[in-house]
């Protein structure tokens, strides 16, 4: 019975030291990040079976077990991983919203200091100092859409940084998950199956900060190894076997870096799609969702203005009396061969219609069949059978493919507005080349008795006609018969017997006027070039009217209202990431309060425990004395 009695104590004794040295362990561990609490699992001796029933032989411990919810945590880490990715986008597009709505550096007061010295240019045609104002007020511009397409490159190049830093990280952390994976396994093995809850809590603490990196999946396999998968699915850890993420240029625009992944030597690239988590999926999705976007929409603006200022700058004449020449450079649009191609293929690419270009990249490609050109916003394609030339070439959205030496499955990116705002230039510095003057004037002759009289007139769109400035005579049949002929030098001249409406539009070298009233029999009128036009103003003022003409996204707006629209489609997706993002933030924090509740170390409850296991451990040392006088009792029997 002593020996009994002495084996229970022990076995008391010796529970109660591990649930002492556990909950010390708790207490110790309180501020380690990733610790989950632990305690001691008991469980009875087997009894002795005896006449009076089944006699207790004690407890003992079967496992220290860690107090871990497996679902809580599956969910923080999916809850953690888009929060990270959501601050991410967030810090990268508030950078972008700040830039682009600062009332003092953004694009709108260069636009609006342009269009006031243009006016004043109206104004004072002359005076060479307004001239001086809106070449310097032009340059300003241009240097402002540079200044803001620089900003977005060095953000650019600043995500293509922080990918090869988080590259490295992300790639280190897997080594560490490898390692300790294999310390579990061999852990657990040496220990008959008892989980190594200090590694293993280190090892989730490893995950968790992967998961801020990158979304994760994880796996746990049977030998207690979990593998863990990035992106859609590659592996990453399998076991005590990694494999290396590598910051590699972008196929189709070798500017951007992306993710692959190194296996046997080779890298595969990873879809930028597929990386929808952790600070390095936030960076992304920011440069192909908004960055992209955004620069090309500045670009686009940039290139409507230059060539929609430059053709109506060519129908005027200078102070030289010669016609305008272009006022600023319009950008070429940007082709990107992709790396696989041959370095002898090669496409030629144009912009045939400013008005129309949109946002989007373009991607052209041959299967070997057809050639096709794709908006890659929305994959709206066009194709032909024969390859694309000068006289029949394939277009989409003011995009013009007119030559392509390519091979089977090679492909180009065609970016036609992402250099807009960063090669845009005044392409003039004598101020007497600023084109402010109609070329042609009109007159109706002093001796004409009706009341006919002629507009100004306007010139044709571009193309120029060779014949513009020779002169015309509108003559008047008499006896008046409703008609008039036309003479001077030109295509379709001398035009007889043409019939009078009144108000009509009448079109000759690639001039227009209207003639209204009632002319009377041997009126005439005439068109003549504008040979002294220092003080004419009509070109300058309809290069003032683009201010306010919808010229942008096929006519439906202004450069100032597009400029807008980018403003408000960047600021309103900036609030919806604020909001989102603190919404997550808010989530994530409830989701961790919950998982620390259950797991976290509760220092007043370890305190309380520490009191109830001490005296635990008294009172099983009581029973050792106790069954040590019981014995010393047996021994005085004589």
């Amino acid at each position: 019975m002593g020996n009994g009695i002495l084996d229970i104590g022990i076995s008391g004794l010796l529970t109660a030291q591990n649930q002492l040295l556990t909950t010390s362990h708790n207490i110790s561990n309180v501020a380690t990040p990733g610790y989950n609490r632990q305690q001691v699992i008991l469980n009875t001796n087997t009894p002795q079976s005896s006449g009076a029933g089944f006699v207790g032989r004690g407890v003992h411990s079967t496992t220290v077990q860690r107090i871990y919810n497996q679902f809580l945590v599956n969910q923080s880490l999916q809850i953690q991983t888009q929060s990270q990715s959501l601050d991410s986008h967030f810090a990268q597009i508030k950078q972008l919203d700040d830039m682009l709505g600062d009332t003092t550096s953004g694009l709108s007061p260069a636009l609006q200091n342009f269009f006031s010295a243009l006016q004043d240019v109206a104004s004072n045609p002359s005076v060479i100092p307004s001239r001086q104002a809106m070449i310097s007020n032009g340059e300003a511009l241009a240097a402002r859409f540079q200044s803001m397409d620089q900003r977005m490159s060095q953000m650019r190049e600043g995500i293509n940084a922080q990918v090869t830093s988080l590259v490295v990280e992300v790639n280190s952390l897997a080594v560490q998950l490898a390692e300790i994976n294999q310390q579990i396994t061999l852990a657990e093995g040496a220990s008959g199956g008892q989980p190594a809850n200090d590694m293993l809590d280190q090892r989730d603490e490893l995950i968790n900060r992967l998961s801020k990196l990158i979304n994760t999946d994880t796996i746990r396999e049977s030998n207690g190894s979990v593998s863990i998968f990035v992106g859609n699915g590659q592996a990453l850890v399998v076991g005590s076997q990694v494999l290396s993420l590598k910051a590699i240029q972008s196929p189709d625009d070798p500017s951007d870096l992306t993710l692959g992944l190194i296996s046997r030597n080779n890298t595969i690239q990873i879809n930028e799609d597929q990386v929808t988590g952790g600070v390095l999926g936030g960076l992304l999705s920011f440069r192909s969702e908004t960055l992209d976007s955004a620069q090309n929409a500045l670009g686009r603006i940039a290139i409507t203005l230059a060539q929609s200022f430059n053709e109506q700058h060519q129908l005027g004449v200078d102070l030289n009396g010669n016609m305008g020449v272009n006022f600023f450079t319009v950008p070429s649009p940007k082709v990107i061969s992709a790396l696989t191609n041959n370095p002898a293929s090669n496409i030629t690419a144009s912009i045939s219609d400013h008005g129309a270009l949109t946002t989007s990249d373009y991607q052209f490609s041959y299967d070997g069949t057809n050639y096709t050109l794709t908006r890659l916003s929305d994959n709206t394609s066009v194709s032909t059978l024969v390859a694309p030339s000068g006289g029949a070439p394939l277009i989409l959205d003011g995009i013009s493919v007119t030559g392509a030496t390519i091979l089977t499955n090679e492909r180009f990116r065609i970016q036609p507005t992402v250099n807009g705002a960063k090669d845009i230039a005044v392409n003039i510095a004598d101020t007497t080349k600023i084109a402010a003057a109609a070329p042609n004037r009109t007159n109706a002759a002093v001796t004409n008795t009706g009341t006919g009289k002629i507009s100004a007139g306007t010139v044709n769109p571009l193309p120029l006609d060779p014949d513009l400035q020779q002169p015309l005579t509108i003559t008047f049949h008499t006896p008046y018969d409703g008609q008039y002929d036309v003479t001077g030098t030109g295509a379709g001249l001398p035009a007889t017997n043409q019939a009078y409406t009144e108000g009509a539009d009448i079109s000759f070298n690639g001039y227009t006027f209207q003639i209204s009233g009632s002319p009377a029999a041997g009126d005439i009128f005439t068109i003549t070039p504008n040979l002294n036009g220092s003080a004419d103003n009509r070109n300058a003022l309809l290069l003032g009217a683009l201010q306010t003409k919808n010229t942008v996204e096929n006519g439906t707006a202004s450069y100032q209202s597009a400029y807008g629209q980018l403003v408000s489609q960047i600021g309103n997706k900036t609030r919806e990431l604020e909001v989102t993002s603190k919404s997550q933030a808010n989530f994530l924090a409830q989701i961790e309060n919950t998982i620390q509740s259950t797991s976290g170390v509760n220092l007043d409850e370890e305190a309380a425990n520490l009191m109830r296991f001490q005296q635990a451990y008294q009172a099983a040392s009581k029973i050792i004395e106790m069954s040590n006088t019981l014995f010393d009792s047996i021994l005085r029997i004589r």
